[in-house]
């Protein structure tokens, strides 16, 4: 007896994967009747890829989108991430990709939270299966390259925005986020166009006037610069990273009508990052007037606010510098010796912030055969990753190196040339990393790059150290927010140079800030015969040099030397006791 049972109709998953080409006609009939099946038009998107039409096919992806962004359960993990709640988004997000593992709405969205906890790394995976599953995702995309932005992956992240943007050119969002980007690898002139044309079409966006403001100033364009963020108050007088911005220009004097503005936007109980902006741009206003006590006591808020929000542990710092020294040995020294990239190029100038680094790197960027650049992310994010890899705790690079095969040294110096080649832009032999941070990670620096020149600039402690609690950092410079933090942050700093000093002496050239200001001739002249290089003239003409600068000190550095920063902490003594007694004996013995 023959068998007539009608055979069951392939499961449509399998059929795409089996026979896209008889699937599509189904996924279309069911997409028709109810355009609301998100998963259909996934499935529909899939079989046209793999039919070889892609067009189609990221309408299909495009289509499924919308239709999950409409479905009750995103709304509710949307309502969610809106409202800050991502104890609750997060576990409705994994229930949805536990049965919808392809939905690539939910996908980005799990990027999202993944990328405000601070775990990059995991929301550029996620976005990249993302991007992978639906390529015209453009919205992921976009957010992929903020991603690799925030990771100073400045170059991976412009390629990415070229793609974006080639789709869809008008995007204000990403043509911002292009500007900056541009900015952070150097390419001002194009960077300055996108922002002009930003303001031109958005005239009453107070940020994207700041933005234009700064990437005015780093150019030394101050005048349009200070007019670029006037700009930005007109729009939204209580923007406090604005009044913040025009005070670290450090030559920018306000007025009553100023003051009163800002004393007022304080009183409205602005958002903590206005209120601390504001706290640190008073304390300027008020030290410019003579009045200490007010000034200080705004210095004090601002710190505060900033310090209760990063919970910073002065104590690891300690423990790294000990772990670094018990590492360092000179028989581990003599062990290494060489095992490097042998590469001369890079130029790193470390020490605190605040302590005249942006004034050396003006000074050697005047040379002919060097070329100023900026603060280079690479060298922390290199030897945290080893850290990280080695199964330590991020600081931990000293146990990392301690572990190395002899030839990852010279791999490692490879990646740090090629990571930022991007920045060299004149062909000239030596280039110039600023990141004052690198202190910490001078033996990283020594072993990976044995030939490469590090200069340390070091400022009289109660100048430099009251200078950066008077300053308003970006980002990571959690120890200057407490004037004990800061005092143990120098004397850690000293104790890791004066090991440097002993194990591997003359590896590290030192410059006294109050010495070369005394001397610039003669200090100028002994750091360039550190570096190998002649004297020429210009190096004690750096304000003249009309390359771009992005650090606070960028107006300072663009007038001949002067002592207008020496004996600043005097006025503010009284207050002064947390730090001295952090410092120590430094007070007096710091130049050594």
């Amino acid at each position: 007896m023959s068998d007539t049972s009608v055979p069951e109709p392939m499961p449509i998953a399998r059929l795409v994967a089996e026979n896209p080409a008889a699937a599509v006609p189904r996924l279309r009939d069911a997409v028709a009747r109810d355009p609301a099946l998100a998963g259909a038009w996934r499935l529909l998107g899939r079989a046209l890829r793999s039919l070889g039409q892609p067009d189609e096919a990221e309408q299909a992806e495009m289509a499924a989108v919308r239709a999950a962004t409409r479905d009750p359960e995103m709304i509710a993990i949307a309502a969610a991430m809106i409202a800050g709640d991502l104890q609750r988004a997060e576990p409705l997000l994994r229930q949805r990709l536990g049965s919808q593992p392809t939905d690539v709405a939910a996908i980005r969205l799990m990027a999202e939270l993944a990328a405000r906890i601070g775990r990059f790394k995991d929301a550029e995976a996620l976005l990249s299966r993302a991007l992978e599953l639906a390529p015209g995702f453009q919205a992921a995309r976009g957010n992929l390259a903020t991603v690799l932005y925030k990771q100073s992956r400045y170059e991976e992240a412009a390629r990415v925005l070229d793609e974006v943007l080639a789709r869809d050119p008008n995007n204000p969002g990403n043509r911002n986020l292009m500007a900056a980007t541009l900015g952070r690898i150097g390419d001002y002139e194009e960077a300055l166009r996108l922002y002009a044309e930003l303001v031109d079409t958005f005239p009453d966006h107070a940020k994207l006037w700041m933005s234009y403001g700064h990437m005015l100033k780093t150019v030394g364009r101050q005048e349009d610069g200070v007019a670029a963020y006037r700009r930005a108050l007109a729009a939204e007088p209580g923007l406090g990273e604005v009044w913040w911005s025009l005070a670290n220009l450090k030559t920018v004097k306000f007025d009553d009508g100023d003051v009163a503005a800002m004393e007022q936007a304080l009183e409205g109980e602005p958002p903590l990052d206005d209120a601390l902006h504001l706290h640190f741009a008073l304390g300027k206003a008020w030290g410019d007037r003579g009045e200490a006590a007010k000034s200080f006591a705004h210095y004090a808020a601002g710190n505060a606010l900033r310090s209760e929000e990063l919970e910073y542990d002065p104590q690891a710092i300690t423990d790294q510098v000990d772990r670094m020294i018990a590492v360092l040995t000179p028989e581990f020294l003599a062990a290494h010796e060489g095992v490097g990239n042998p590469a001369p190029d890079p130029v790193f100038i470390l020490g605190l912030p605040r302590a005249g680094s942006t004034l050396l790197e003006q000074i050697l960027s005047s040379h002919s055969q060097v070329e100023g650049t900026m603060e280079l992310p690479d060298i922390p994010a290199m030897a945290m990753r080893e850290a990280k890899k080695s199964g330590g705790e991020l600081r931990d690079w000293p146990d990392a190196v301690a572990a190395m095969a002899p030839e990852e040294f010279a791999v490692l110096g490879a990646e740090f040339l090629e990571r930022t080649r991007v920045q060299r832009k004149s062909g000239k032999p030596f280039y110039i990393d600023k990141l004052p941070n690198n202190w910490s990670y001078a033996g990283f620096i020594h072993l990976i790059l044995p030939h490469a020149k590090i200069i340390d600039a070091r400022r009289h402690p109660l100048d430099c150290c009251f200078s950066n609690f008077r300053q308003h950092f970006a980002k990571g410079q959690g120890f200057s927010y407490s004037l004990d933090h800061i005092g143990r942050y120098y004397a850690d700093y000293v104790r890791a140079m004066d090991h440097y000093d002993a194990v591997l002496p003359g590896r590290v050239h030192r410059v006294i800030h109050e010495r070369l200001l005394d001397d610039p001739e003669g200090e100028v002249r002994a750091l360039l015969a550190y570096m190998g290089l002649e004297f020429e003239e210009s190096c004690l003409d750096f304000h003249r040099n009309a390359r771009a600068v992005r650090t606070a000190s960028s107006e300072q550095v663009r007038r001949p030397i002067n002592r207008d920063g020496v004996g600043q902490w005097e006025p503010y003594a009284q207050w002064l006791g947390p730090l001295e007694a952090a410092l120590g004996d430094l007070v007096d013995n710091y130049a050594r």
